[in-house]
């Protein structure tokens, strides 16, 4: 009991560790952590949903929850799935079909920009150099 006085913790804490020290030893006094609570899907089971949100984009994060319950019977709360998914690579977004401050005439400011910049007429590729165009 006094070495538990000397570093501070109490009594029930130094008795527990005492024990643990007499059953195990060194081995004794190590945590055991049981690891938390199991995952809800195995790794198999997430993978595999993984791969469904990849192939058949774009998905909503209802449509996602709603995936889940009805295939692994599995509820998981919003923000949690967020954290997982993000930390299997993935990240909610909106999808817009169209840039929204896309000007109604884009197809025509570009391709008069094109003739422009490759020095007006019409300017052909010819022979065996391709055409490149790289943005900086």
């Amino acid at each position: 009991m006094e070495a538990g006085d000397r570093v501070g913790i109490s009594k029930s804490t130094t008795g527990r560790w005492a024990s643990a020290w007499n059953d195990g030893g060194v081995e004794g006094l190590r945590p055991r952590f049981g690891g938390g609570r199991p995952p809800k899907l195995t790794s198999v089971q997430f993978d595999e949903l993984c791969d469904t949100l990849e192939a058949d984009q774009p998905w909503t994060p209802q449509q996602i929850h709603l995936l889940i319950e009805d295939r692994y019977n599995v509820s998981y709360h919003p923000s949690h799935l967020s954290r997982k998914l993000r930390a299997a690579g993935m990240r909610y977004a909106k999808p817009r079909p169209m840039d929204p401050r896309r000007p109604v005439d884009a197809k025509e400011i570009f391709a008069e920009r094109l003739n422009e910049a490759l020095g007006g007429g019409g300017h052909e590729t010819g022979g065996d150099e391709p055409l490149v165009f790289g943005f900086f």
